[in-house]
């Protein structure tokens, strides 16, 4: 493949691009950095000037997708409105938008084996992100007397799993695990169970 006219700085851009097309193809495993080099077009010599190594490369783009579901997740909250409750939901909601829409960097971020504590660059950007939702449950959390009321980061770690899990299952079309019900539905029966648990909303009649 021939080189392409890249000019400073987007060189790298086409490398996690190219990592991208490759994890959705193949797994966070399942390619070289030559390979990666070959996508982007250019010789692996270039990709060695930017990354040391295919889990760097991953890694760049790990960063890339927590800072970009990050800002989602931040939408999504909206500073909390119209509601506690609505504002909570809808990071639910976004989890799973950004998996469906974005599943290379999805599964960089959470399926790679790529620790985010690898640079400081990446653990602030997954930190962030992540903070959402724990703040958000922190908000809604104060609807709960205190006496019954879970501490938010447990309480924004369940709804991460069940988000995941609906992701992992039915939202990615893995093989053998179809659902008679949309991923949506699923995930929000889900929360709403969870949160009539927790007397946050009421039973059904």
């Amino acid at each position: 493949m021939p080189k392409r006219g890249y000019h400073h700085g987007n060189l790298r851009k086409a490398l996690i691009d190219g990592c991208l097309s490759l994890i959705e193809k193949r797994g966070p495993t399942g390619f070289t950095l030559s390979e990666a080099a070959r996508e982007a077009g250019v010789t692996p010599a270039a990709v060695y000037r930017h990354f040391e190594g295919r889990e760097d490369l991953i890694a760049a783009a790990a960063q890339q997708g927590y800072e970009m579901f990050g800002d989602l997740m931040e939408h999504a909250y909206g500073n909390g409105q119209p509601s506690a409750l609505a504002a909570f939901e809808a990071t639910g909601r976004a989890y799973l938008a950004f998996a469906r829409k974005y599943p290379g960097y999805y599964i960089a971020m959470f399926e790679s084996g790529i620790s985010i504590n690898r640079s400081p660059e990446l653990h602030s950007a997954a930190t962030r992100a992540m903070g959402v939702l724990e703040k958000a449950a922190a908000e809604l959390s104060q609807h709960i007397p205190a006496e019954k009321r879970p501490p938010a980061q447990m309480f924004s770690a369940h709804i991460w799993a069940l988000s995941h899990g609906v992701v992992e299952l039915f939202a990615r079309s893995n093989p053998g695990t179809q659902s008679p019900y949309p991923p949506e539905d699923l995930l929000e029966s889900g929360i709403g169970i969870y949160l009539r648990g927790l007397g946050l909303i009421d039973p059904d009649q």
